[in-house]
């Protein structure tokens, strides 16, 4: 049987909301909508848990924007937990900063189709992360079995560092995604770009799913570009471009594909090149980052790289 899975990629705009409340109707809204059309993988971008901070006033700065996105965790968390248990789905929300004792790192969570939570935070923060902000880079590369996939997660600037997609791939990922926030369409090209090299070396599907629009009232997220896109090889059964699916830039949408899992190791094995099998003939490239598996399927793990 052929192992298929439906993939939404989120244009996401910010919102000043007023109330927790509104921001559940949103995300609900947004969750049900892309169900509604068959996704069973849901992605939404970095910085996405921005818009939390206009809640509680705080959008207008940026330290106490991060202190309020970071206090309203649990209740976003919940929420995404119950969303994804109640349709069988896995969903990506949108990442933010996350106060602990001694750092800040960009964080993203992926709930699994029973509701069961995984963490990535971002190792590669950009210029403007690392100062004024002060995000603190994350140490520990994942790949998260969701029971109908094995999906690798780094955020926006990770994506344009080809040993950590590289790293993620030899763990078993089939899927790798790359939430982003990219004021500028140069940034937007950057992540895009990192993402079809990544579809390329690795020979995985790639998913970016950005931040889009102006949202002038936030300190942190002024003005947002991009549109997402989810990418393939370019080989044999594949778009000529490897571009599967492509959203209109800085319209609010939903991107939708079906990618057939099985032609990613048919492709690895009989393509016509073979990135992934000839990567360890470089020189040097043997030195990856370490990669862990984290079963939030909510069964029992499955063993070996398919």
């Amino acid at each position: 049987m052929t192992r298929k899975i439906t993939i939404a990629a989120a244009q996401y705009p910010l919102d000043a909301l007023k109330s927790l409340a509104e921001y559940e109707v949103k995300i609900t809204r947004w969750i049900e909508e892309a169900v509604g059309q068959g996704a069973e993988l849901l992605v939404f971008p970095e910085y996405g848990a921005m818009e939390l901070a206009a809640i509680t006033g705080d959008a207008g700065d940026v330290s106490a924007s991060f202190d309020a996105v970071s206090a309203l965790a649990p209740e976003t968390d919940r929420l995404h937990a119950a969303l994804a248990a109640k349709h069988g789905v896995a969903i990506v929300s949108g990442s933010g900063p996350q106060r602990r004792p001694g750092c800040t790192p960009n964080t993203a969570h992926i709930f699994g189709p029973t509701g069961v939570r995984g963490v990535y935070d971002k190792i590669m923060p950009t210029p403007w992360e690392r100062n004024p902000w002060k995000i603190s880079p994350g140490l520990k590369l994942t790949v998260f079995d969701v029971g109908k996939a094995r999906i690798g997660l780094l955020i926006c600037y990770d994506i344009e560092f080809p040993l950590l997609s590289r790293a993620l791939a030899e763990a078993g990922a089939e899927i790798i995604l790359a939430p982003s926030n990219t004021e500028t369409e140069w940034g937007y090209w950057r992540v895009r770009t990192g993402a079809m090299a990544g579809a390329l070396e690795n020979q995985v599907y790639t998913v970016h799913a950005p931040v889009v629009g102006a949202s002038p009232w936030s300190a942190a997220c002024p003005q947002n570009s991009g549109m997402a896109g989810i990418f393939a090889p370019s080989d044999v059964g594949f778009p000529p471009g490897g571009v599967l699916a492509l959203g209109e830039m800085n319209k609010p949408q939903w991107v939708y594909a079906e990618v057939d899992l099985d032609l990613i190791a048919k492709v690895r094995a009989s393509g016509g090149v073979q990135t992934y099998n000839h990567w360890m003939e470089q020189p040097g490239a043997t030195q990856l980052p370490a990669a862990s598996v984290v079963n939030i399927s909510g069964a029992k793990q499955r063993v070996g790289r398919e």
